[in-house]
């Protein structure tokens, strides 16, 4: 997943920098670079004077004017600086108005005259005049299909305040580990199991951190969990599956209220799913979209040699959709409102492992007291699924997908779309 609400985010370096709790008023030098950054935003020229040598190799200038004029293109003009503060002897936080959003930015200088930018990321945006409706028809007019809810959660239960398809069913990519979180709670909660059970990295997928990890490395309950939810690690969500139980997550995901699941299950592994999507497996593939779930799991235990990461190429999914219509985890924007809503009721330590990676930029996240997070994304899919409690003390639910059979998704606008929904809640 792409954390930023634009490219801009996935590409400006930031150095490393201590973040005090407390800020202070900026520094003269910090001053000069923050009242500069509207100018280098505004139009080309002394980009040289204003970034380091070290900022320049990492982003050419050529680079930096793309991206610059991507952000013209969005949002206007960079209008007026707005807030600037500074969080360190050397990083801050700095605001620029433009004619249709306020953006914020991380900005880093060098601490040695002549107080060159060595760091510059944005971290939020808020468009002026948003409103859910407009929202509401800007997903609408994405190519494909779409679904999303934001739900109030209430001791009655989920109580939806606005929603677009909120029952369709849709791919959610790597949204199932939010079914393998909860049901490592519920052994925990049930005694059955501690967060500190050492499993060994029995079950390797095709990508991820722990793919380089020797085989049968131990590993924690909870360390495989976080892996899986944070970085969304596919050799911990595989070995989870195996390490709980194909069934017994199975019966999660029932017991959280999918509203299909003859459609949703087996839950794959993510190793057996992608393996299915190869061109080898395509006869396979068939005969396993139009079985039974009990016929299903019957199909993966006979073909579990088939079906490993080695059957995986790569680079034959890397670009375009594969069969994201019929091999897949499936989930309706509702349905991950439940899984959402039981999660918040089950608590314990999965809520802190959901709030490891936010999923949106910092400074919109600290927009909500909590911010819990799990989204999954490949070519033609992306889905976004939040729990949030408010500073009054209320939890949301905010859950979105976006399919594309005939193309890929552009990941970064799904993204700022849904920031956009939660900074309208936050409100």
């Amino acid at each position: 997943m792409r954390p930023s609400p634009l490219r801009l985010a996935a590409l400006l370096v930031l150095l490393a920098l201590l973040v005090q709790p407390a800020r202070a008023a900026p520094t003269p030098a910090f001053q000069v670079r923050a009242d500069q950054l509207g100018r280098i935003l505004a139009a080309p020229g002394k980009e040289d004077d204003f970034f380091s040598d070290l900022f320049l190799r990492a982003v050419p200038l050529e680079q930096w004017r793309s991206l610059a004029a991507d952000m013209r293109r969005q949002y206007g003009q960079p209008l007026t600086l707005g807030a600037v503060a500074q969080d360190s002897a050397t990083a801050g936080q700095v605001e620029v108005r433009y004619e249709k959003a306020t953006i914020g930015f991380t900005l880093v200088v060098a601490p040695e005259p002549p107080n060159r930018v060595v760091g510059l990321r944005v971290i939020g945006v808020r468009q002026s005049g948003d409103t859910m409706d407009k929202l509401l028809s800007d997903l609408a007019a994405l190519p494909g299909k779409t679904g999303f809810v934001i739900a109030k959660l209430t001791d009655a239960g989920p109580q939806i305040l606005f929603a677009r398809n909120p029952a369709t069913q849709l791919a959610t990519g790597s949204s199932f580990k939010l079914y393998m979180l909860a049901e490592a709670a519920r052994t925990v909660a049930a005694g059955e199991r501690r967060w500190s059970d050492v499993l060994p990295l029995a079950r390797k997928s095709f990508s991820g951190r722990l793919l380089a990890y020797p085989d049968g490395a131990p590993m924690t309950l909870y360390s495989l969990a976080a892996a899986m939810i944070a970085e969304s690690d596919n050799s911990a969500a595989d070995t989870l599956l195996l390490a709980l139980g194909r069934d017994k997550v199975d019966a999660m995901v029932a017991a959280s209220g999918h509203a299909d699941l003859q459609g949703a299950l087996p839950l794959l592994g993510t190793a057996e799913a992608f393996a299915l999507k190869m061109p080898a497996n395509a006869a396979l593939r068939a005969r396993y979209a139009a079985a039974t779930p009990d016929d299903r799991r019957a199909l993966l235990r006979d073909n579990a040699a088939r079906l490993t990461a080695a059957a995986v190429d790569v680079g034959s999914i890397a670009e375009t959709p594969a069969a994201i219509e019929s091999i897949e985890w499936f989930a309706s924007p509702m349905d991950e409102i439940r899984l959402l809503d039981h999660l918040r009721r089950q608590g314990g330590e999965a809520l802190p492992i959901l709030a490891i990676n936010p999923g949106i930029a910092p400074a919109d996240a600290k927009r909500w007291a909590y911010l819990g997070y799990k989204g999954g994304s490949e070519p033609g899919v992306i889905a976004m699924n939040f729990l949030a409690r408010a500073k009054d003390g209320h939890y949301y639910a905010v859950a979105g997908s976006w399919n594309n059979a005939a193309a890929r998704v552009d990941d970064a606008q799904f993204v700022a779309l849904m920031t956009r929904a939660l900074n309208l809640l936050a409100q």
